[in-house]
């Protein structure tokens, strides 16, 4: 199923394929400051594809926070948040904000929460490589 959306000006592109319907995709709500900041609902399917493009890339910000070890990526024109993406042992991974998705009602499960404080670092990229999706992210 694919899915498309970006940021609410129109700078950030975002194509998504999952391999189940929005109604079935599990969501996740991260209990960090920025994730709660942004009422983040986020999707991510070993068995899918995330795709992101910009207009303008310097209207994009890579936010490093916490362990430094995604981009979260905010449009620094509208402020919306993207996802995140880091690269991990099994390539580029991400997870997406449904939110940033033109269908994004579509999405019904509620969000489990989940806190990563206590991991290390290569515990958490070696999570990442399992359970985030396989991304492409085109730089102009």
């Amino acid at each position: 199923m694919e899915h498309l959306g970006g940021c609410h000006c129109g700078n950030i592109h975002v194509r998504l394929q999952l391999s189940k319907t929005p109604q079935e995709s599990p969501l996740r709500a991260c209990a960090c400051s920025f994730c709660r900041a942004h009422s983040t609902r986020t999707v991510a399917d070993a068995d899918g594809l995330f795709e992101m493009w910009a207009d303008d890339w310097s209207l994009v910000e890579p936010y490093r926070f916490g362990s430094a070890t995604a981009d979260y990526y905010v449009c620094r024109r509208c402020g919306n948040y993207i996802g995140a993406v880091c690269e991990t042992a099994a390539g580029l991974r991400a997870v997406v904000n449904v939110n940033c998705l033109a269908d994004r009602a579509r999405f019904t499960q509620a969000p489990a929460t989940s806190n990563y404080d206590d991991e290390t670092s290569e515990t958490r990229l070696s999570r990442r490589a399992v359970n985030w999706m396989p991304a492409v992210v085109r730089r102009a």
